[in-house]
């Protein structure tokens, strides 16, 4: 279990997002700590993902704020966040399908250092020893390295949401987003996926995980924020998630496994 720091990296701060007559987020405050393993649960259509794209810069929110490490991100564009320490793996693998393993992972980092570039992703791939370097060592942690010179589309889904997750671990971010990492996983997947996400001690890298397994999230989280219809209705560690009624009765359907 990762153990936090004290420091706040990531605070939303009244946070409003409607979408024509829904709000999906309604006056959110979320803190997240230096460090730690932020699981986010609860059910369908409560907002989750909509956080996240609020976190990231994808959606604008009505109100609030987001802050990153001091500094309000609120009205920046993605790839700024992103340069300034934020990484996030979507639901649905969003990787370079024509390129190989190897290269999906040297691309973001090669971003992630120079800034947005436009040139052929080819010819920039040429003498970037360093991040090769890198990149294979990523791949290694994540046993991938077998898969190293197959194109990325040919892989199944489970190493396909491992790939994009070596994608930004290439990038050492300072807070990772996961959105559904082992969503349409077998549980064989599943539970390499948390022995991967076990490992990831990076220097202190922050993590929030959106996630419906509970298994995963009791196996990985040091603390769980529960939203329903855009806000936290309860907060705690895993055990006190776990025991609180207010919880079972909203989310969990009766007594937690």
């Amino acid at each position: 279990m990762g153990v936090g720091t004290g420091n706040t990296v990531l605070k939303v701060d009244g946070v409003t997002k409607t979408f024509g007559g829904l709000r999906a987020l309604d006056d959110l405050n979320l803190t997240i700590e230096e460090g730690t393993v932020h699981a986010i649960i609860g059910p369908n259509g409560a907002g989750k993902s909509t956080m996240l794209n609020v976190c990231i810069g994808q959606l604008k929110p009505d109100t609030g704020t987001v802050t990153f490490d001091g500094e309000v991100i609120t009205g920046k564009q993605p790839f700024e966040i992103n340069q300034a320490g934020v990484s996030r793996v979507f639901q649905t693998p969003a990787i370079f399908e024509d390129l190989s393993v190897l290269q999906n992972v040297m691309i973001p980092a090669i971003a992630h250092r120079d800034g947005k570039f436009k040139l052929n992703p080819f010819s920039i791939l040429e003498k970037q020893d360093d991040i090769e370097g890198r990149a294979v060592e990523i791949l290694e942690r994540l046993r991938l390295t077998e898969l190293m010179d197959k194109h990325a589309g040919s892989m199944s889904r489970g190493n396909k949401r491992r790939l994009e997750l070596a994608m930004c671990l290439v990038q050492q971010p300072r807070l990772l987003l996961l959105d559904e990492p082992t969503a349409g996983m077998s549980r064989h997947d599943t539970n390499r996926t948390i022995d991967i996400l076990k490992q990831i001690k990076e220097g202190g890298m922050t993590k929030v995980i959106i996630e419906h397994d509970m298994h995963v999230v009791f196996s990985v989280a040091d603390r769980i924020s529960v939203l329903a219809r855009g806000h936290i209705i309860a907060e705690g560690t895993p055990d006190e998630i776990k025991g609180n009624p207010v919880v079972q009765e909203a989310y969990l359907g009766g007594s937690v496994e």
